[in-house]
């Protein structure tokens, strides 16, 4: 396996959709993890969505959800998941939305413990399970981290590392996070942050050099993503966080 490049986007528009959807293959990008306004159209139509965009490879390499795990969470959860398995997807990214401030340290362990159930039901569709890690929500500190992969189920569920939400979360080691959990970073979504605001990589002040290091040292081999929110153009973001990110990672092998 090797490093593949996805890219990471909101758009307003089905305008903007459709300009993103046919792009990201001639920047250069192996695939699109998608936002869930790009998708929640065709969710009731799975063969709609192969049909109109499933000839180009990669197109919904990872979902990108939001919610909590109570009842209705779960099941719509579960509809994601049948969605997913006919387009071809291969993760569910989840951002667990509940504020870190109304979340206790056992309410985390109980999460651990519910999300490691939902993973394991997701790989019976043929889709890994990816915690999203978030500024404000039950995984935002250091320590979150360690209390919630101390309960997780070994092999039920991953971790999407953010750079950008890490410092905006008051972490400035991302790379000891990242030789810490190693074994269980499955997805990269890489941002950069400056003056309270996300930034195309490479404009902000992320010294992305020692996280760079660190994802070749542990040997990881998966999807990095660039995760552009920062509202710019959508051609400038592709092309300005590829190069970015080829040039970097490139520079230490």
């Amino acid at each position: 396996m090797r490093l593949k490049y996805a890219f990471s986007r909101p758009t307003s528009s089905e305008e903007e959709r459709n300009r993103l959807f046919n792009e990201y293959v001639k920047v250069g990008y192996d695939g699109l993890q998608l936002k869930a306004g790009q998708y929640a159209p065709y969710l009731d139509e799975p063969e709609l969505f192969v049909e109109e965009w499933g000839h180009r490879e990669g197109i919904g390499a990872a979902l990108i959800a939001g919610g909590n795990v109570d009842e209705k969470g779960i099941s719509q959860l579960r509809g994601l998941f049948q969605f997913g398995q006919k387009i071809g997807t291969e993760r569910i990214v989840f951002c667990h939305g509940v504020s870190r401030s109304q979340t206790t340290i056992e309410d985390i362990r109980t999460f651990a413990q519910q999300l490691s159930e939902i993973g394991k039901e997701a790989q019976q569709y043929g889709l890994k399970l990816s915690l999203h890690h978030h500024y404000d929500q039950p995984v935002m500190h250091r320590e979150d981290f360690d209390i919630f992969f101390d309960r997780v189920q070994p092999g039920s569920v991953g971790l999407t590392i953010d750079t950008a939400h890490l410092v905006k979360s008051g972490i400035f080691d991302a790379a000891e996070l990242i030789r810490t959990y190693a074994s269980v970073i499955d997805n990269y979504h890489m941002k950069d942050f400056a003056a309270g605001d996300w930034q195309i990589l490479g404009r902000g002040e992320i010294d992305f050099g020692p996280i760079f290091h660190a994802i070749l040292d542990t040997g990881y081999r998966g999807w990095i993503s660039a995760d552009e929110e920062s509202g710019g153009e959508i051609v400038e973001g592709l092309t300005e966080c590829m190069s970015f990110l080829q040039q970097g990672l490139q520079s230490i092998k």
